[in-house]
């Protein structure tokens, strides 16, 4: 199933590279324009954390800094957002363990050249609160979590669109605990819905 998601959605970014030079994405992701979202996911650990599942729902909070830069391709603009998760669990194979999650910490590139397409990348940060230890043991019920996230907004028209997003994602205790295993490495998918909210359209 992960392979089919990824493999949709970097069929959605190849599409997008075709797409006109004006449409819904540019006019959409101005500079002042807030996003907010609700979304929802899940992952897989990968190596030796590959026996242990994650998933999560919350909303998103985001604003455009900048006006857009560069051309072609790689014309886009910057975007700062936030994530809160009042759900985050981690899946191991004893038992599930159920938390929140806060990510204050998303610098996103957003590329506008497309039409309905507008893929992004993202360096992100938040941290995890969990009922018991993460890992299980004598670890942490605090984690960090810094990630590499590439994603797409695919609007379905002005001011509104699908997110999908994939992320590789690291979570740790920072040796809070007395051991720090941690997850070296897991990779998420996310699907969610975004509204913009420009300051020169009341759409």
């Amino acid at each position: 199933m992960p392979r089919t998601i990824a493999a949709l959605f970097f069929t959605l970014l190849f599409f997008s590279s075709a797409a006109s030079a004006q449409g819904l994405a540019s006019e959409s992701l101005s500079k002042g324009t807030w996003e907010l979202g609700l979304f929802g996911g899940g992952g897989d650990g990968l190596g030796k954390s590959d026996n242990t599942q994650f998933a999560y729902a919350g909303g998103r909070a985001g604003v455009i800094l900048t006006s857009e830069h560069f051309s072609g391709w790689m014309r886009g603009n910057i975007e700062w957002a936030v994530d809160v998760m009042p759900l985050y669990a981690v899946l191991p194979p004893a038992s599930a363990i159920y938390g929140g999650s806060f990510k204050p910490v998303i610098w996103q590139w957003n590329f506008t050249r497309g039409n309905k397409i507008a893929p992004y990348f993202a360096a992100a940060g938040g941290i995890v609160l969990s009922t018991h230890n993460v890992p299980p043991g004598n670890t942490s019920y605090v984690n960090f979590t810094p990630q590499a996230v590439f994603g797409a907004h695919v609007f379905l028209k002005h001011h509104r669109a699908l997110l999908l997003e994939t992320a590789i994602a690291h979570l740790s205790s920072a040796s809070l605990g007395n051991h720090n295993p941690g997850y070296n490495a897991s990779i998420l998918f996310t699907v969610g819905y975004s509204w913009f909210k420009s300051p020169h359209n009341r759409n």
